[in-house]
């Protein structure tokens, strides 16, 4: 049985990825702020920013990879400081703490973001395009991957770049969520901020999925996107909503919910990933609102 060191253990992608990883015989180890309650999972309370409490943690556990996913994933969290001392500072703390311990780790798999291409000048976006962020978030992930290069010929660091990803159990801030919710509630007036706006969404589970695939794929390596290649405008999420449950809702632009600098379309190639691993792409996102529509 192998043993996966999990961050971000509690989170959404988290608690999916637990679920699959335990059905597929993994053994876990969760680091996490709050401490969990999930049958076989050994959990460990710990703050990434505290690099020494960090290091005497890691040192005391046995493991074979280690998934990052610990992060500050809201764009519009309104604590800047947050998203940098978690996204960045956090994820030095682990890499240096991994390195010193130890355990002769097989893979390190880290959740980064396609946050980081920003407006895109060319669709579909592969691996090599260039970083440019248009938010804080982003901005943190992209020094997050600097903060990596120099490690990579010392730790077996594999990145992974999620586009847009949802479903059940999502925090209710994000858009789809939000919108599940509303339709689901049967709202007659859903506030929005831009409308103009288009993303390559995919599904949790199938993103668990492919980072457990990766783990166990003996040449990966490198940088991935993860993404399905195509994008969703809010106005065809908003039409299939109403196809499903036949509820017609009034939807407004509120001021506060526009964001400066919004990125109008952002979509993935999947190529990379799925000549290394095959096909991933198991759910159609609109198998993904009835699967949150039905939880």
């Amino acid at each position: 049985m192998k043993t996966i060191l999990l961050t971000g253990a509690s989170g959404f992608t988290g608690l999916h990825f637990i679920k699959l990883a335990m059905e597929l015989g993994y053994k876990i180890v969760a680091l996490s702020h709050s401490q969990l309650k999930i049958d076989g999972v050994e959990s460990i309370q710990c703050d990434l920013r505290n690099r020494a409490e960090l290091i005497t943690i890691i040192d005391q556990i046995k493991f074979d990879y280690v998934v990052h996913l610990a992060a500050i994933s809201f764009v519009a969290h309104e604590d800047v400081s947050e998203i940098y001392a978690a996204n960045v500072l956090g994820t030095i703390n682990l890499m240096d703490a991994i390195e010193h311990s130890p355990n002769c780790v097989e893979k390190i798999l880290v959740a980064s973001s396609g946050n980081i291409y920003g407006n895109a000048q060319s669709l579909p976006i592969e691996e090599l395009h260039q970083y440019s962020p248009e938010n804080d978030y982003a901005a943190s992930k992209c020094a997050m991957e600097l903060a990596l290069q120099h490690r990579k010929n010392r730790l077996p660091i594999v990145i992974v770049r999620p586009f847009n990803y949802t479903g059940a159990g999502q925090a209710a801030h994000f858009l789809v969520p939000k919108l599940v919710n509303a339709f689901k509630k049967r709202q007659e007036v859903i506030e929005l901020g831009n409308l103009d706006v288009a993303r390559d969404f995919s599904d949790v589970r199938d993103l668990v999925s492919v980072y457990l695939r990766l783990l166990d794929a003996p040449n990966a390596s490198g940088v991935y996107n993860f993404c399905r290649g195509e994008s969703v405008s809010l106005n065809q999420i908003i039409e299939n909503l109403t196809t499903k449950t036949n509820h017609k809702p009034k939807v407004i632009v509120n001021p506060r919910f526009v964001r400066e600098n919004e990125v109008k379309e952002l979509f993935g190639c999947p190529d990379k990933l799925l000549a290394e691993i095959g096909e991933f792409r198991n759910f159609s996102f609109s198998d993904t609102l009835d699967w949150m529509l039905q939880s």
